[in-house]
């Protein structure tokens, strides 16, 4: 609920500003508006080169290019979280890729972003481990009840914990907890990429 009324005050805030902005400032504004635009296409396409979006910014015009940036860098550093799957650790680089990009292949920039990888990198190992433990010990916790309560031994491999509702529950506490800890490294790191980037 607080994401929606964040989204609606955002939404209010534009429209009050759209009330007083001049020309100038509404045409800046849509150009970030564009840059976020080419910034999301580019993380779409995993055929696009990073180097497109400095193509992209040396073919606009000059009075044009800073604010088609700022949209762009603000739409890298958007997509930067802690990935769940492989289109999470896909789209996670592409940002980065696109993030070094738009600042000239800076050594400042690329190193953030690998620190910031490895971070990512040390959370999927972790949370992986983690519910390979978790279901581990649900699995012997349910194949003790049904000992007990059959008499009978069931083949562990065969039980699914993930079934359990219990499961699910503990599964939801221990993530919440682990992207917690990670998740406020990667806000530092992100924080200062958006310092750099001028966002």
């Amino acid at each position: 609920m607080a994401e929606i009324r964040s989204t609606m005050d955002i939404v209010l805030e534009r429209a009050a500003r759209m009330g007083k902005a001049n020309a100038d400032e509404m045409q800046y504004e849509e150009l970030q508006r564009r840059g976020r635009q080419l910034g999301a296409e580019f993380l779409d396409d995993a055929n696009q080169k990073a180097a497109l979006l400095q193509d992209q910014l040396k073919n606009a015009p000059e009075a044009q290019r800073k604010a088609l940036r700022t949209g762009m860098l603000a739409t890298m550093l958007r997509n930067l979280f802690l990935p769940r799957d492989e289109d999470g650790k896909v789209r996670m680089k592409r940002a980065m890729q696109g993030l070094i990009a738009l600042h000239g292949g800076s050594s400042q920039i690329d190193a953030l972003c690998r620190e910031l990888e490895q971070i990512t990198r040390r959370y999927g190992e972790h949370r992986k481990q983690i519910e390979e433990q978790l279901k581990e010990q649900m699995r012997m916790q349910i194949q003790q009840a049904l000992a007990r309560e059959t008499g009978m031994q069931t083949d562990a491999s065969k039980i699914d914990p993930t079934l359990d509702p219990r499961y699910a529950q503990e599964w939801s506490h221990i993530e919440a907890e682990l992207s917690k800890q990670y998740g406020q490294a990667l806000e530092q790191y992100r924080a200062e990429l958006a310092r750099l980037s001028g966002v």
